[in-house]
């Protein structure tokens, strides 16, 4: 059996991007910029920033027999993220994104499944001694909600720390979230769960409480983008402010966060530590193009850091 230090459980697509200067509105026809097809899904995408900050990552995933796939697998293979329980799908094409992003480098983004609906509870089983031997197992819910459950059942089994980043949080059913030790919601999302509209610290804060006291969930970091984002567990908060940035992409720049944040946590780091690094990561992210690509290395970090006066955890 393989080392590993952090096991993703998660989706795997590609990502067809439109750069345009502004988002059509119904019925419209308007010229884009450049088009763009980038290795992404959240779950490569997290296991992609595990590996490029140091970390033996591992992916359970499923794409289709098709030349999506084939990129898919030699893209992350490349990163060093370890590709052999990535599943092949017969019947269903790659899972496949189609975004938009404009000058303010905000983005939408709608998402076709594919073969990410393929990964089922046998996957999990055949890969349960991989999660038995990590540090951090971390998920979305871009695969089967089933599936995913069953993966941190099976994590919070043999003690792995269990990582939910609760995305996307349409349909999702509330007790997932009892199953984990840290979630990650963003303002959406904590909206979603919540149904207060997360707006600043406060709001955040309560929306925080609102978790921990109604659905038992303890530990958890509300992302708030540019406006920073709150840490909480068991009581005590700490707010983080963001980390100013010219923003260029800001696609998987919360996935870039989750990978940082498992690292740091696999690496023993208390919560608001862990957090204090997923923040520099994730503004890194944002200056550059792409989801995978733009993901930076721990050079990278490092480079980041010394030019901005920035510490994290590692720093010497």
């Amino acid at each position: 059996m393989l080392d590993v230090t952090i096991t993703v459980v998660g989706s795997i697509n590609m990502d067809i991007v439109a750069l345009t200067d502004h988002y059509p509105c119904r019925g419209d026809t308007i010229f884009g910029n450049e088009i763009r097809f980038s290795p992404g899904g959240k779950g490569a995408n997290q296991a992609t920033a595990c590996a490029k900050l140091g970390k033996e990552a591992v992916i359970v995933g499923c794409v289709g027999e098709d030349p999506f796939g084939d990129r898919l697998i030699e893209t992350m293979n490349d990163n060093h993220v370890n590709v052999s329980f990535i599943k092949r799908s017969e019947s269903k094409r790659t899972g496949t994104v189609l975004v938009t992003v404009d000058q303010s480098a905000e983005n939408t983004m709608l998402v076709v499944k594919g073969a990410n609906e393929d990964l089922n509870a046998g996957d999990v089983e055949s890969s349960s001694e991989l999660i038995r031997k990590s540090k951090v197992l971390l998920v979305q819910l871009e695969v089967p909600e089933k599936t995913a459950i069953l993966a941190m059942v099976k994590a919070r089994e043999y003690g792995v720390t269990v990582i939910l980043d609760p995305a996307p949080a349409e349909g999702m059913s509330l007790n997932v979230l009892k199953l984990a030790d840290i979630i990650i919601p963003n303002r959406q999302e904590a909206k979603y769960i919540t149904g207060i509209d997360v707006t600043d610290i406060q709001s955040a804060l309560a929306a925080a409480r609102f978790m921990e006291q109604s659905l038992g969930v303890t530990s958890l970091i509300i992302k708030m983008a540019e406006r920073g984002s709150l840490v909480y567990s068991a009581g005590q908060w700490e707010y983080l402010e963001a980390v100013k940035v010219n923003p260029v992409d800001t696609v998987a720049a919360g996935d870039a966060f989750a990978g940082a944040l498992a690292c740091a946590i696999a690496d023993g780091e208390s919560l608001v530590s862990a957090a204090k690094f997923a923040t520099i990561v994730s503004a890194l992210k944002v200056t550059k193009l792409d989801a995978q690509e733009g993901i930076p290395t721990m050079d990278e970090v490092n480079e980041f850091c010394a030019t901005r006066n920035l510490q994290h955890y590692l720093s010497d």
